[in-house]
């Protein structure tokens, strides 16, 4: 595992971060840690690897959607994503149908049944972080829910930074 202060001599282009970059790191880094630990342990009935909910999360925000489309939206290798699918299908939690826009391409899109997985699996994720907020002192409280805009907007400018560093796809 790197240590937040890696040597970043491999890739020039990399300054050493901040202590607040390190510790906003630290800290995201250690609650996805901690709520895929909890997930598993407080809601056993959740199985679905982290890959798996992901590809749920991409279709609710935008669906049908090409295989190639959540390999690009996901940073996965197109066969990673076909695996992937082909899991989800089985478990029946996405149909894999003709693309309305082009019958000559399949589209994915989540079933009924996805759906209600994906929110039970959000609801339980709200259910985990309330309860710990519900434990913080009122003032750690008020920070946190004071951070949230700003927090939306690191992640608004984190998907703006990592689109201005995509090259045009082929077909453009």
């Amino acid at each position: 595992m790197a240590s937040p202060t890696a040597d970043t001599s491999a890739r020039p282009d990399l300054e050493r971060p901040g202590p607040d970059a390190r510790l906003l790191t630290d800290a995201i880094t250690g609650l996805r840690r901690a709520l895929r630990a909890s997930i598993r342990s407080d809601y056993p009935w959740e199985t679905l690897p982290i890959a798996q909910v992901e590809i749920l999360q991409s279709l609710a925000e935008s669906q049908p959607a090409q295989a190639g489309q959540l390999a690009e939206r996901l940073r996965l290798a197109p066969n990673t994503v076909s695996g992937l699918v082909s899991r989800l299908m089985a478990a029946g939690l996405v149909d894999r149908g003709t693309d309305s826009r082009d019958r000559r391409r399949a589209a994915v899109q989540l079933t009924e049944q996805g759906a209600e997985r994906l929110a039970a699996w959000q609801r339980a994720h709200e259910q985990r972080i309330g309860t710990a907020l519900d434990a913080l002192e009122p003032d750690e409280r008020a920070a946190l829910g004071a951070a949230l805009p700003a927090m939306v907007s690191l992640v608004r400018q984190l998907h703006h930074q990592l689109a201005a560093t995509e090259s045009p796809s082929p077909d453009s």
